[in-house]
């Protein structure tokens, strides 16, 4: 079963209300201490056979086949963080574009299990995208003062990505990561 591909998740905002949000959001110190990937429930069921990361792999690529488990059998996609094109889908990972360790250390620490079940398998917003493996395990739980896609042309839509994702989930954020975002936010056309 082919499926168009979008190639980009949904929600990405303008310039302006990317800019909007940044000036909304919380500036506080971070604390990492208790964290446990286990405590974010992820690659739920959300259609029939179909996990977070089948979804994902389906809405990303191209010309994307899979077999009944979901599995994806054919298809391509393109890592806008590196610029490759993969076709095994074993190539390929699915980013939280704030990782979930970012998240518990800017707020998450303090919701229900349900609650960090929903922003790790958030389709609905700008937080998952398929990526290049090897990069996505560099990123890591960094952010953007730390980290960003090697691709510069790029820097404006994860920038404007991850400031809608922490706005959404009224995350908070420290100083020099809301530094970087700004100068990410400020290479934006529009």
């Amino acid at each position: 079963m082919a499926s168009p591909a979008s190639a980009s998740p949904p929600g990405i905002p303008s310039k302006a209300t990317a800019q909007s949000n940044l000036n909304a959001l919380t500036v506080a110190a971070e604390s990492g201490a208790g964290y446990n990937r286990d405590l974010f429930p992820h690659w739920i069921t959300i259609s029939g056979s179909c996990n977070t990361r089948e979804t994902v792999l389906r809405r990303d690529g191209s010309g994307v086949s899979v077999d009944s488990a979901c599995y994806p059998t054919s298809g391509s996609w393109y890592s806008p963080y590196d610029g490759a094109t993969w076709t095994n889908p074993a190539d390929v990972d699915i980013d939280h574009i704030v990782p979930l360790a970012e998240a518990w250390r800017s707020g998450a620490n303090g919701w229900t299990t349900a609650r960090r079940q929903s922003f790790a398998n958030d389709l609905s917003g700008p937080q998952l995208i398929a990526v290049t493996d090897e990069v996505n395990q560099g990123k890591g739980d960094q952010d953007p003062s730390t980290w960003k896609p090697s691709r510069t042309a790029y820097h404006c839509t994860y920038a404007k990505m991850w400031i809608r994702t922490k706005y959404n989930w009224s995350l908070r954020l420290q100083t020099s990561e809301k530094t970087a975002l700004q100068s990410m936010l400020n290479t934006c056309a529009s």
